[in-house]
């Protein structure tokens, strides 16, 4: 009776989880957007290239110390209550080395960088890694158990204070430094709410075996995260270093408005699919129709975000953020179609850490490094930002060209299923762009309220054409949506 009744409790709870996860990132997203552009106005590019480095800082010490023990924990099937404390007490002591590290080398970062103010910036925000290292263990629960109504409330919470902070001390300072404080505040918040929403309290104990089954999974989630550090993280270096500190704001920004709402979905797709894809992981059949179902909405939602971003670019950067920022606008361009590549190989990405093969992950985040090494110096050299956001564009697409070829393996499906999913958005997307486009023609001074009515008109073209395709080709997406709504509106 329970087995007829677990693939149901399941899919309710991957929708509500989904929702609850997407509330919350429109939410944090939207604030982040409002701050962003505050932000924009108030500080210089430079402000926000001194921040990039001393997060660059932290990342780098944050990789290569991952232990992948969360996400160990996260996949195992069975309970795991008993390596809590095991995993809490590597968390603190990694967190006191990293904090150490940045303090003690921040002078020597600051000189690779020749940027002699980043210093005390890293400094002061390396007190955010020892926070995180302190946080409570617990709310892996919210994850593992798809309580994402708990992750919601701990997320936005810090959100809310990140936000009044910076805004609040950018009118008083007009310095990086309301950047800086406002991050501290929101991981002070995350520490505190961690244990005000979860009723699990740590403590310190370290048990050999449970450490080294926790790391035979997490070695390879540190080898993917290595990876992962160097293909998404090296190009900042790179222009940190040889373009410089104004540049790395430019391309920062950049990075961070194209990717925005496609980094959001594949935020979503990752947090619900990977403990869902946990759970399924021995069913073949049913694993498949969950993976195409969220690569479905994926995309759907994903290729048009990213295609009205790549088509009003210019706009927005002029309206938004201002003259200053107009330099950036071609790498925008590049970067959300590396975004929108991203946000489909996302779903691929969390199945095969839940089936248990990381190692998938890792051998094509090699492949892509390799691209990205290869390629970088020389579109630099000449094409300036726009070269970067072009290697990091292609090196995105020859991962997720390969994960798709894992994932016709490993779901035993064939390939025609995988690019029929993703060629309707496609279409409709394109004849969205070409409609704006068009509109665009001898309007070379775009207001805001003609940028928002482009907007309008994209959206509408969008599901005008998606709802013809859908009734005439059977793309099945309406179907799904009120699938989805239906499941989350059930008791």
């Amino acid at each position: 009776m329970n087995n007829n009744h677990e693939p149901e409790s399941l899919s309710k709870k991957v929708v509500r989880g989904g929702m609850w996860v997407f509330g919350l990132r429109i939410i944090d997203r939207g604030l982040g957007f409002v701050r962003t552009i505050i932000l924009a106005r108030l500080l210089a590019p430079e402000d926000f290239g001194l921040l990039g480095i001393a997060m660059l800082a932290i990342a780098t010490l944050e990789t290569f110390s991952q232990t992948g023990f969360q996400t160990a924990l996260i996949q195992k099937k069975e309970n795991v209550e008993s390596y809590l404390d095991t995993a809490w007490t590597v968390s603190a002591i990694r967190g006191v080395l990293i904090f150490l590290i940045l303090f003690l080398f921040a002078p020597l970062v600051a000189t690779f960088f020749n940027s002699p103010q980043a210093m005390l910036v890293i400094k002061v925000i390396a007190v955010s890694t020892l926070l995180s290292g302190f946080r409570n263990i617990g709310i892996l629960f919210f994850q593992k158990e798809l309580e994402f109504n708990k992750q919601f409330i701990y997320e936005f919470s810090a959100t809310l204070v990140d936000i009044t902070i910076a805004i609040t001390l950018a009118f008083m300072l007009r310095s990086v430094w309301a950047l800086v404080w406002g991050g501290l505040a929101a991981n002070f918040v995350r520490l505190f709410m961690s244990y005000i929403l979860h009723p699990y309290r740590p403590h310190v104990r370290l048990n050999k075996g449970e450490f080294k089954e926790l790391f035979g999974f997490g070695k390879w989630v540190l080898g993917s995260s290595i990876l992962v550090f160097l293909v998404t993280q090296g190009d900042d270096i790179f222009v940190g270093k040889m373009l410089g500190v104004t540049a790395l704001g430019f391309y920062q920004m950049a990075y961070l408005i194209s990717n925005m709402p496609t980094t959001e979905i594949a935020h979503v797709a990752s947090q619900v699919t990977f403990p869902a894809y946990s759970k399924l992981q021995n069913d073949i059949q049913r694993l498949k129709e969950a993976y195409f179902d969220a690569l479905q909405l994926t995309a759907f939602v994903s290729i048009p975000m990213a295609g009205g971003i790549f088509v009003l670019a210019p706009e927005f950067t002029q309206i938004f953020l201002g003259e200053k920022w107009m330099p950036m606008v071609s790498a925008m361009q590049v970067l959300v179609l590396a975004g929108l590549v991203r946000s489909i190989a996302a779903t691929a990405g969390t199945l095969f850490v839940a089936i248990g093969r990381p190692q998938i992950d890792t051998l094509w985040e090699i492949t892509r490094l390799f691209v990205l090494a290869t390629l970088i110096y020389p579109f630099a050299m000449k094409w300036g930002l726009t070269g970067v956001s072009i290697v990091v564009f292609l090196s995105i697409l020859v991962m997720s060209i390969g994960f798709g070829f894992e994932v016709v393996k490993i779901t035993k499906c064939r390939g025609e299923r995988f690019l029929r999913v993703v060629f309707f958005p496609l279409i409709n997307t394109t004849f969205m762009i070409s409609l704006i486009s068009t509109l665009k023609i001898g309007n070379n001074m775009v207001g805001i309220w003609r940028f928002f009515l482009f907007i309008i008109i994209g959206v509408l073209a969008y599901f005008g054409i998606a709802y013809l395709l859908d009734r005439f080709f059977n793309y099945g997406i309406r179907a799904l949506i009120k699938q989805s709504l239906a499941t989350f509106m059930a008791p």
